[in-house]
């Protein structure tokens, strides 16, 4: 599994509320896919890329 991180540009394209709005709501789905990503491996593939169950949460909080 590759990990990559991509940047959405709204903040360019829409402003105000909500600009805000589109940007947590891509930030909270981001984290979303990533949680169910690492959630989906088994504790030896977390084990092969340094991570825990315990960690998944961190890792998909990051932003």
């Amino acid at each position: 599994m590759a990990v990559y991180e991509a940047h959405r540009p709204v903040a360019g394209s829409i402003s105000g509320i909500f600009g805000l709005f589109v940007s947590a709501f891509a930030g909270w789905n981001d984290a979303r896919v990533t949680r169910s990503a690492l959630s989906k491996l088994s504790d030896r593939e977390l084990d092969d890329i340094g991570l825990s169950r315990g960690d998944i949460e961190m890792i998909a909080s990051r932003g």
